[in-house]
């Protein structure tokens, strides 16, 4: 059982920056690497979205195209976390946030490929 928890919305304005964090419990040291951790967003009124993921093991990590180039996935497993840099930041990027973990081999952009969910964070960007 693993337990995520995000951290680090707030509200921004266009252009800034932010970094999210998801936190794992129940799963530790090489453990934590065993799992994939992918990214989702959710607007009012729209289906949740994937964001970007981070593979587990390698690492190596996947990106929504509307985020490509401007929100950068990375893993501490030291530290049992996992980061979401976004950068450049949009009014459209305006969502809950939530992080998802599988220990799948592959990238997985379907929220249904996930096993475990943070209660997600919050961010806004204002024009």
């Amino acid at each position: 059982q693993v337990q995520l928890v995000e951290s680090g919305g707030g509200l921004v304005q266009a252009g800034g920056s932010l970094r999210l964090s998801c936190a794992a419990s129940g799963a530790t040291g090489p453990t934590f690497s065993s799992y994939g951790i992918g990214w989702f967003r959710q607007a009012p009124g729209k289906e949740r979205e994937f964001v970007g993921t981070i593979v587990r093991g390698g690492g190596s990590t996947y990106y929504a195209d509307s985020v490509k180039g401007r929100f950068t996935i990375s893993r501490d497993n030291a530290k049992n976390t996992v980061y979401l840099q976004m950068n450049s930041l949009q009014p459209e990027d305006t969502a809950v946030y939530y992080c998802a973990a599988n220990k799948a081999f592959v990238p997985n952009t379907r929220p249904q490929s996930y096993d475990y969910w943070g209660q997600g964070t919050q961010v806004t960007i204002s024009s």
